[in-house]
């Protein structure tokens, strides 16, 4: 049964699986990745997400339309991040403390709402999900046509925010002013310039990308809202952002090594291989584990993340 993984058309299904798996963790890690950098620990990724595919699937089921789905779950990012950022820059009280407490929140109010809307949860609508858009010519392609250019709009998506970050984080002056607040904020400060507004601004973008990655798991994958459907997926967006190093293109290798595991243990599920299924869904995160183990003396993480910044 191992040789059946070898099968060029089972490792262009993995492949394939792996980076459209990827598409909600590289959202949501791009997002975290530009507020950490600005010296935020966002801890509440878990309940964006979470609100993000409520709201996204909600959105699409009332108005039919995927658009206004995932314009909604972003809005829902954004209101989640605003309240996260009152919390942690206005009021300076504890990230990881307030990340946990929104977790907490976004998981009581989207099971809420959902009883609120569907009496029987066992029963509650599907909706019409987003479908494969293929690229014309690149999706002929022998193998690679199937793997990188046969996936879904928010698929490409996600891949295009990455150098899209990059370009905004080292060649932008927001960009580079959010990065000194990271490591300096006082130097920004002394100069004059609001490091609460930079960091307002670096948390909604975080949140919005969230709460664009929820609605990934509605919208783009699952056509159902389930209580809890995130899994840890948030959890997991914060590893790989330390285990990419604050790098948005190491942040994609990361996101995609634990998709192809996932993708991976999905395969072997379903080629009959004989392994305890609980190990098979343990396995990206004893990877996320590894990676952090392996990371902690390889990268340095910005000197302020997690501190309040406090004017003298």
């Amino acid at each position: 049964m191992w040789t059946d993984l070898l099968e060029a058309g089972i490792i262009v299904s993995v492949l394939a699986a792996a980076i459209r798996i990827a598409t909600p963790i590289l959202f949501t890690a791009l997002g975290e990745l530009v507020a950490e950098r600005a010296g935020i620990y966002n801890m509440g990724l878990e309940g964006m997400m979470l609100m993000g595919a409520f709201a996204g699937w909600l959105g699409t089921y009332h108005s039919g339309s995927a658009l206004v789905g995932i314009g909604a779950a972003v809005l829902a990012g954004l209101v989640m991040s605003l309240l996260f950022a009152f919390m942690v820059i206005t009021l300076q009280i504890e990230q990881i403390v307030t990340g946990l407490a929104l977790n907490l929140l976004a998981s009581g109010l989207s099971t809420f709402w959902l009883r609120s809307a569907f009496s029987d949860v066992n029963k509650v609508p599907g909706i019409s999900i987003l479908q494969n858009a293929p690229i014309p010519l690149l999706a002929d392609i022998p193998y690679l046509g199937a793997v990188l250019f046969d996936q879904r709009v928010v698929t490409y998506a996600a891949l295009l925010a990455v150098p899209a970050v990059w370009l905004f984080l080292y060649r932008s002056r927001l960009g580079l002013e959010i990065r000194c607040i990271g490591e300096n904020p006082k130097a920004l400060d002394i100069k004059g310039h609001s490091v609460a507004l930079r960091q307002y601004a670096a948390v909604l973008f975080g949140g919005a990308m969230a709460g664009l990655g929820g609605a990934c798991l509605t919208v783009a994958a699952t056509a159902h809202f389930v209580p809890d459907m995130v899994n840890g997926r948030g959890w997991l967006a914060l590893v790989i952002v330390i285990a990419g190093g604050w790098s948005p293109g190491r942040v994609l290798a990361a996101a995609l090594i634990f998709s192809f595991l996932d993708a991976l243990q999905l395969q072997i599920q379903g080629v009959g291989i004989q392994i305890p299924y609980q190990l098979l869904l343990a396995m990206p995160y004893v990877a996320a584990i590894l990676a952090l183990m392996l990371r902690r003396k390889a990268g340095r993480a910005p000197t302020m993340l997690g501190m309040s910044y406090r004017r003298e």
